[in-house]
């Protein structure tokens, strides 16, 4: 049975796409998912695109994603081009550019497939071991400023070893702990996990230098179908010259699965 709109998850709800009359594809993006000046947050805006790019394809989740930000995204009426590649028993492939008010704005690659729940072969990367959600530090705000309207829609508790930025104690150490999941309580699914790869504050926080810093390029693996509860996200800058950063990003559900990998380039924060 088909939900209703009042039955959809806020997530769910700002990612929705419609086909329009002429075959395209459209989207009415939520500016309550910003991160502050009206700038719409890039894994939300990656939950728009894969949805646009799922609705034919012959697989049903996103396993790869390189995104080129464009510009910045406000919130509003866009229009999203879907060119479809190559499909076959294994993977689909398409190329998704979203168009908004302010012009081209971001340009996606996609490949679909479908994921299960099976236990690595193979992994150097172990879950990270945090204090329980409720010993953490919640945030729903940014720090120095106003709330932004992300942190509204998740509920972030960044592990204390990480958090001494918030009290004023930065580290000297690009790097960022935290258990997620969505406010509402909506259970990960790889959609999410787009979201939560982008989802923690630059990793200049920590060291105490707080701003914008705008990415510029985004690649995200989804490697298999997150379990119920809280997820388990960690961030980390291993080089920062030039006016440039990177950023490596890795998410673990609540069985201690390894099931998201990120990767970005992202302007230094003037």
């Amino acid at each position: 049975m088909p939900q209703t709109d009042a039955e959809l998850s806020a997530f769910d709800r700002a990612t929705a796409v419609t086909r329009t009359e002429g075959g395209g594809v459209r989207a009415d993006l939520d500016p309550g998912w910003d991160v502050g000046n009206g700038v719409l947050n890039g894994g939300y805006l990656l939950g728009v695109v894969a949805r646009a790019a799922l609705l034919d394809s012959p697989h049903p989740h996103p396993v790869a994603l390189s995104a080129g930000y464009l510009r910045a995204t406000p919130g509003g009426p866009a229009d999203l081009t879907v060119t479809a590649g190559p499909a076959g028993r294994t993977l689909a492939h398409s190329t998704v550019l979203l168009s908004s008010a302010a012009g081209p704005s971001l340009a996606v690659q996609v490949t679909a497939a479908t994921l299960g729940t099976d236990r690595a072969d193979y992994t150097v990367n172990p879950v990270p071991q945090l204090p329980g959600p409720d010993e953490c530090v919640a945030t729903r705000t940014s720090e120095g400023g106003p709330a932004v309207g992300l942190a509204q829609h998740l509920d972030t508790r960044l592990d204390p070893a990480t958090a001494g930025w918030t009290v004023g104690r930065p580290a000297d150490v690009r790097l960022l702990r935290a258990w997620i999941r969505l406010a509402d309580g909506r259970d990960p699914d790889p959609l999410a996990l787009l979201l939560f790869a982008d989802a923690l504050p630059p990793t200049a926080f920590a060291v105490g230098r707080p701003g914008w810093a705008p990415t510029v390029q985004l690649q995200v693996l989804v490697r298999g179908l997150p379990a119920p509860g809280w997820c388990v996200v960690e961030s980390r800058s291993t080089e920062v010259a030039g006016g440039w950063s990177d950023e490596e990003c890795r998410i673990w559900d609540s069985t201690g699965r390894l099931v998201a990998q990120a990767r970005q380039l992202a302007r230094v924060a003037r």
